[in-house]
């Protein structure tokens, strides 16, 4: 009965595409270079925001497109890597990668799929399960995902890129040749995940591990372990460890207490999801500043989950100030103790620093960054964020210095370093519904004002008659 109805919804969504599919016409002129041809648009990521996007770009009669990622296939995204919550921390009744269309909205696979009542009485969507949503999401809708291919080179040739492939499977470099290029690389898309310089200097490197990695929790029964950080993915990594038979852990925060305010709650209304890219900067500034400031607390559910355990420790303001290893152990100090441990669970985000990103590398300093464009007031400074990108209105990098690097509008950054910018448009589920939209239309726009003559010249030319044979129309 249930692959029946997920059988029946399946034939909904063909029926809904095909109801909704106008213009069908394609109607971007196929270009080469070099006798080679050349892509449209590149998507770095199959993530939930680049299947997102590779979708509304072919509902838009882009096809000429190529999606990459450098996991394998049913490992792309965190779901299966190092998000280790029990559930979304966003809300069931939530649409993104659907787009507008019902029968492919996460509610409607999971009714199909459970049944009604167990979505009524379903609180959070698993993390397993909306891997499984975006699972199926890709295989109903074909998407043309290449997996285990990573970008390693962006080279600017003209109004083009010249774009290096790497198969990480052993396969052979390949070089393509593309007119845009979306990264939708997540969230370390625009740096790397950071590890303060006290952990990475002082620290053998078998000893800790950052929480993106793949960590082999079994490892852990019977040690001690010192996690550092207190957002919610700290928290969850924690109750992991202890889940895994840890002796004992304890969880370091340089605050005096969690943060018990959800400003991404409040962002979730159609006016600032929609149109918060159309602030001023100061604006937008003043508007980051306070979000960042707040913090996301975790969810109360996570919380519960340490503290059903009797051996976890949780230290408020009591940041590391020192650390080393010695006698087989690592210590680390705070103002006040000294602590020993086994490992050490490293849960300290991102650090947002384009140079860091390969494939970026050979022109990351001609990107203009928030600290290039607006100097805030005193009270609002906030260094962290003057790192990021300032992005024009599609997503689309800006140059620092007008005239230097104007193939730089045609690399679209579809990653959460996007946020002072774009706000919650970027590839978070909350902002997928509106950040989609605005970042495919600004490709299709570009498309089509380059190829204007092109456009004009058909127009010119077009001579298709539809009155045949009729004597008022000779």
């Amino acid at each position: 009965m249930i692959l029946a109805t997920l059988a029946d919804l399946e034939a909904t969504i063909t029926r809904d595409l095909s109801l909704t599919d106008y213009p069908a016409r394609s109607w971007v002129p196929l270009r080469r270079f070099q006798d080679r041809p050349v892509l449209d648009v590149l998507i770095v990521g199959a993530g939930q925001g680049g299947l997102a996007v590779t979708f509304h770009l072919l509902r838009e009669r882009v096809g000429n497109i190529m999606l990459i990622d450098q996991r394998k296939e049913g490992e792309e995204g965190p779901w299966t890597n190092f998000a280790r919550m029990l559930t979304l921390r966003t809300p069931k009744y939530l649409t993104g990668p659907d787009l507008g269309i019902p029968s492919l909205t996460p509610r409607a696979w999971y009714e199909a799929k459970y049944g009604a009542d167990a979505w009524d009485k379903l609180d959070k969507i698993p993390r397993e399960t909306w891997h499984e949503y975006i699972g199926w999401y890709r295989r109903v809708l074909g998407l043309p995902v290449r997996n285990e291919v990573r970008l390693t080179r962006i080279v600017p040739v003209g109004d083009l890129f010249q774009v290096t492939l790497m198969p990480t499977n052993g396969g052979a470099e390949e070089t393509h040749y593309t007119r845009k290029v979306v990264l939708a690389t997540g969230t370390e898309g625009s740096g790397r995940w950071s590890i303060p310089p006290l952990v990475e200097a002082q620290l053998p490197r078998d000893r800790y591990a950052h929480t993106a990695q793949r960590i082999d929790f079994t490892k852990m029964a019977g040690k001690r372990i010192g996690v550092l950080g207190a957002g919610a993915s700290a928290f969850d990594n924690a109750a992991t460890a202890l889940e895994h038979g840890a002796a004992e852990v304890s969880l370091f925060a340089r605050r005096q207490s969690i943060p018990a305010i959800n400003p991404f709650r409040w962002m979730e209304f159609t006016g600032f999801l929609h149109h918060f890219a159309d602030l001023n900067d100061a604006q937008r500034w003043e508007a980051m500043v306070r979000v960042y400031s707040f913090n996301q607390p975790p969810p109360r559910d996570t919380l519960d989950r340490v503290r059903r355990f009797e051996n976890f420790r949780l230290h408020l303001a009591s940041p590391w100030v020192d650390a080393g290893f010695e006698g087989g152990k690592v210590w680390a100090k705070t103002p006040e103790h000294r602590h020993e441990f086994d490992f050490v669970l490293v849960c300290t985000g991102t650090e947002v620093d384009l140079a860091r990103r390969p494939e970026l590398a050979g022109f990351s300093e001609h990107i203009a960054l928030w600290r290039d464009h607006y100097t805030p007031p005193p009270e609002l400074e906030h260094p962290k964020l003057t790192g990021h990108p300032y992005l024009g209105a599609a997503f689309q990098f800006i140059e620092k210095e007008p005239g230097t690097a104007p193939f730089l509008k045609n690399i679209h950054n579809f990653t959460f370093g996007a946020t002072p910018s774009m706000g919650l448009s970027g590839a978070s589920i909350s902002g997928m519904k509106f950040g989609v939209p605005r970042l495919v239309q600004g490709i299709t726009r570009d498309l089509f004002l380059a190829d204007a003559a092109i456009h004009q010249a058909s127009l010119a030319a077009y001579d298709m008659r539809e009155l045949v044979d009729d004597p008022w129309a000779a």
